[in-house]
């Protein structure tokens, strides 16, 4: 190590050689800071996740016939059919799948009308697959919504996968608040529109009804009651001719209660010719009841037609009206697409609205919007998988500079010199120099993106414990031979450095084997990743970086015995 030492020696020797160190090292620093703002490294709270199953959720237009559904149910399950991966598949018509962990969130139990389907497709195992899940969704989704969508249009087919991290909505949820509610359904269209617009997101879906034209067969009790009918017999017959009827029960050895029998009409019989109330009339003029003096009565003497606009279903949340705007990324962050599609919304309706951005304390991507005519009120709320992530970014950047604080003061404590605590702090913190250029090497190397991750932030916070530790023992050894051998400061920093080099070489080495088993997991890979980059660029500003500041550091300098 006496190479290492007179090198360490030769750095000190001059202030331009100690200058340049520092400069290099302040470069390296901010050149890895930059790698954000021009996306090299990309943020993220969790990668794909490469499950054994996925979900397709299909929503055709409110209103739609189960037959309507069907068609693009077999035209989405004929495309997986063909995938060599996909073992089996079950098909729920009208109804969400049995609730698994992205349905919880996602409103699956909630599903019961003819205009929905979901299918849970089974894959091979993830260990004997080359193709992950997420990416085979990807590769997907653009081929079944360009051959399954135009069959029914404003049909929306996702392709939903297990979360890594907790489940929530959608990556990307804007909820529209307001108590004008055909405003807010307007506005929410409107935000739809920009997020289809927005490079890197999919499956864009606005979780409001459609309002649409129906009949409603409303039964006059008058003409009923002098036609000498009664009302259960009159409903009786609709709900046959429609929909179908209990008409009977059976037994069963196997079961306590009875099982209903039900009367259903054929679908030739039951379906209409057009959608008019032509066709309606039609249809009730060819039912007869005959009533108590055994006169034939046709329905349409005692029914009556009436055209009118669908019920939507109204949300709320906090007591409050809201429509929910939802989307998915493709293999990108949730920020960038959020910046700019948020950005997109701040031009367009400044042209109606005076929009304010919300306080930055409370919920900083949010705007208020007052319309310029009425004077009426509404706010667009972000939440999704991208506010769990600011969310999570927020309390771990708040759990590092607790530990930066605590590793301070202790420091403190124990030195007695608060510029020899800096000295440690200040050589833990750029070990992020490592983590951040280390995900961006990791990201050349793999054929999906990279992103730094939550777990990649909760390795750099461990790395603080390792780099102070470094840099803890270069310091008391340098003084114990500057205090007990009368060494010559920059002598003794050198010695240090060279003495010190291999037990911390042998630590990082032991820190990089174990982690590197992470670095292939496709969720703790960030953390095994950072722990693995950052423990290189821990060695190098312990061993190159901290002697520098060792050096111009005034407690550094010999104590002189009081007499």
């Amino acid at each position: 190590m006496s190479k290492f030492e007179n090198f360490i020696y030769y750095i000190l020797e001059t202030k331009f050689r100690k200058t340049m160190v520092i400069v290099l090292t302040a470069v390296a620093f901010f050149a890895s800071l930059l790698m954000f703002p021009t996306k090299a490294v990309l943020a993220k709270m969790l990668p794909g996740k490469s499950d054994n199953t996925f979900s397709v959720y299909i929503d055709t237009p409110t209103g739609s016939s189960i037959e309507q559904t069907k068609k693009i149910t077999s035209c989405v399950s004929n495309i997986l059919s063909k995938e060599h991966e996909v073992m089996h598949m079950e098909l729920f018509y009208a109804q969400g799948i049995p609730l698994d962990y992205a349905g919880l969130v996602k409103g699956a139990s909630m599903k019961r009308t003819e205009n929905v389907t979901e299918i849970s497709v089974n894959l091979t195992d993830k260990h004997h697959r080359d193709e992950p899940s997420f990416l085979m969704t990807q590769r997907l989704r653009p081929i079944i919504n360009k051959e399954c969508t135009p069959i029914v249009p404003n049909t929306v087919i996702k392709l939903v996968e297990q979360p890594s991290g907790p489940p929530t909505l959608a990556s990307i949820v804007v909820e529209v608040h307001g108590h004008n509610i055909e405003q807010s359904r307007k506005l929410s269209v409107e935000v739809g529109n920009i997020l289809a617009k927005t490079e890197g997101l999919v499956d864009i879906d606005v979780m409001a009804d459609d309002i649409y034209d129906k009949y409603k067969l409303v039964p006059d009790i008058e003409k009923i009651a002098r036609s000498g009918l009664g009302i259960e017999q009159v409903n009786n017959i609709l709900y046959l001719a429609f929909e179908g009827m209990a008409i009977a029960t059976k037994n069963s050895e196997n079961r306590s209660e009875q099982i209903p029998i039900f009367l259903v009409l054929s679908n030739e019989t039951k379906r209409l010719s057009n959608s008019s109330d032509n066709a309606i009339r039609s249809k009730l003029a060819s039912l007869n009841l005959m009533n108590m003096q055994g006169m034939m009565v046709p329905l349409t003497e005692i029914v009556e037609i009436q055209k009118v606009k669908s019920t939507p279903m109204i949300m709320h949340k906090n007591l409050k009206r809201m429509i929910n705007v939802i989307a998915e990324t493709d293999m990108v962050s949730q920020v960038y697409p959020l910046l700019d599609a948020r950005e997109q919304m701040l031009e367009y309706f400044a042209k109606d609205y005076n929009v304010t951005k919300a306080d930055f304390s409370t919920y900083m991507f949010d705007l208020n919007l007052k319309d310029k005519k009425t004077g009426e009120a509404f706010l667009l709320r972000w939440d999704g998988e991208m506010k769990v992530t600011l969310d999570t970014f927020r309390d771990l950047g708040a759990a590092f500079i607790a530990a930066l604080v605590l590793i301070f003061f202790l420091l403190v404590i124990y030195y007695k010199s608060f510029s020899l605590s800096g000295i440690i702090l200040i050589g833990s913190f750029l070990s992020l120099i490592g983590v951040i250029v280390g995900h961006w090497v990791a990201d050349l190397v793999t054929e999906q993106t990279f992103f730094l991750t939550a777990t990649s932030l909760i390795g750099f916070i461990a790395l603080m414990g390792i780099s102070s530790r470094n840099s803890l023992l270069l310091i008391d050894f340098a003084m114990g031979l500057i205090n007990e051998h009368d060494m010559e400061k920059k002598r003794a920093i050198a010695v240090a450095s060279a003495t010190r080099a291999k037990p911390i070489m042998l630590t990082a080495v032991a820190i990089i084997l174990g982690s590197a088993l992470l670095a292939g997991d496709p969720i703790f890979g960030g953390l095994g990743v950072a722990l693995i980059s950052g423990t290189v660029a821990a060695v190098f500003v312990s061993l190159l970086f901290v002697p520098v500041l060792m050096d111009n550091a005034k407690a550094m300098d010999k104590k002189e015995e009081e007499v």
